[in-house]
């Protein structure tokens, strides 16, 4: 069995920051398991514009910001293997993988960060009733077809689910040719960033019906039509509201869950966003492993995934130099009234930095609101926000030094204005 300090599970924008970040502070044995056949993950076929922007002050395409760091990684000369799936790892951090190049190998690793993305929720998540045509598609698979094998998914589409890689999936549908009909959305509001509402909808003349679903599929062989309904306030469909729409295509954009499968098996602590609980160094419930990126909770912007793998990064370095002890004053974090998961789950006071970043997402669109921060049900910081979104992922970087107390919890809630 091989032995290496550092594996890294995933070659996308995670793993690579972490990788480089690792190496800078010292760890040189390092290698990158990737299961595709480019460095980069879903990057690759992301051709639009409005990444980078944090993380080089330019606004760079998805293969643009990848390479960047694909040149870093081979600078630093880092190991990475493709077309390497990994399929189990162990608590004694064992990681086994195959691939054509090596066969099956085993590798026992000093430490272990897991950079693997996430994956999209599909047709069967949801059970959308009719018939089951091809032509149901999810919005990322239509855009891997489109963009990077040159496949035109369809002529007449419509798009259910209002997320990000959905909204941007109607512009580019349209911009090939194709005839976006409409974009159904089951709650009031939309799961997109604000500027790809405006950007790839309102732009294009592209209809978005909230609080609407798809509750009818129709088609023998393929896809030859679609109903849509309102839903009332508990998402039931509401009787003789259908609208018919005759389409070739259905893309779903309904959501994405991390792809934390490898961690969940062998134990360690889940968090609220269906990735691990880590601490602020991103460390999980298991002596050194970490987690990052999509793989932890799903990000809005790819600048703040390659931040938090930064962090992962070094704190993997400084793991395998001894120098990440566990800390004897640990505070946990809940999600209070408003907040969906709060992301470190827990601080390890003794080892944290001076500023600790909170990272959380919000359960509805909300205006004139305070988001409060509690420490054992005494709150001891506010901050005002004009207006928060569940699509964008707020954070706050909180001094240490604010904690009334050296252990407990800290509960993150919103809180009207006028409720101060």
């Amino acid at each position: 069995m091989v032995t290496r300090d550092l594996v890294i599970i995933g070659g996308g924008s995670a793993g690579m920051a972490a990788a480089i970040s690792a190496y800078d502070h010292g760890a040189k044995d390092i290698l990158i398991l990737e299961r595709s056949e480019f460095l980069g993950g879903i990057l690759n076929q992301c051709i639009h514009n409005g990444f980078g922007l944090h993380e080089f002050k330019e606004e760079l395409t998805g293969p643009e910001f990848l390479t960047r760091f694909v040149k870093q990684v081979e600078e630093r000369g880092i190991e990475y293997k493709l077309n390497s799936y990994v399929y189990e790892i162990t608590r004694e951090k064992v990681v086994r993988y195959v691939s054509e190049a090596d066969g099956a190998v085993e590798i026992q690793a000093k430490a272990i960060v897991m950079a693997a993305g996430c994956y999209e929720r599909n047709a069967g998540a949801i059970g959308i009733p009719g018939d089951r045509p091809a032509g149901v598609i999810t919005a990322g698979q239509a855009q891997l077809y489109l963009n990077e094998y040159g496949y035109m998914v369809g002529k007449k589409v419509f798009i259910l689910g209002s997320g990000d890689i959905g909204l941007i999936m109607a512009r580019r549908m349209t911009l090939e040719g194709a005839k976006v009909l409409g974009v159904a959305e089951i709650m009031p509001y939309s799961n997109g960033l604000n500027r790809n509402i405006v950007q790839c909808l309102k732009d294009y003349d592209i209809p978005l019906y909230l609080s609407h679903t798809v509750s009818k599929v129709i088609g023998k062989s393929k896809l030859e039509a679609i109903e849509i309904s309102k839903v009332d306030e508990r998402m039931q469909v509401i009787p003789g509201t259908a609208m018919r729409f005759e389409v070739d295509t259905l893309l779903l954009s309904i959501g994405l869950i991390p792809n934390n499968n490898l961690l969940d098996k062998i134990g360690i602590k889940q968090g609220r966003s269906r990735g691990s609980a880590v601490n602020q160094a991103m460390e999980t419930s298991l002596d050194g492993v970490f987690s990052c990126g999509n793989v932890l909770h799903v990000h809005d912007l790819v600048d703040w995934v390659v931040d938090e793998a930064k962090t992962a990064g070094e704190s993997a370095a400084r793991y395998l130099r001894g120098e990440l002890p566990r800390g004897e004053h640990r505070i946990l974090t809940s999600a209070g009234e408003g907040v969906g998961y709060v992301v470190p789950a827990e601080i390890d006071l003794d080892t944290a930095p001076e500023k600790v970043q909170f990272k959380f997402r919000v359960r509805r669109p909300s205006k004139e609101v305070y988001i409060v921060y509690s420490m054992n049900g005494v709150p001891f910081k506010r901050i005002y926000k004009p207006a928060i979104i569940p699509s964008e992922m707020e954070i706050d970087p909180i001094p240490k030094s604010l904690f009334p107390e050296t252990e407990g919890t800290i509960e993150i809630s919103l809180q009207p204005k006028e409720a101060k």
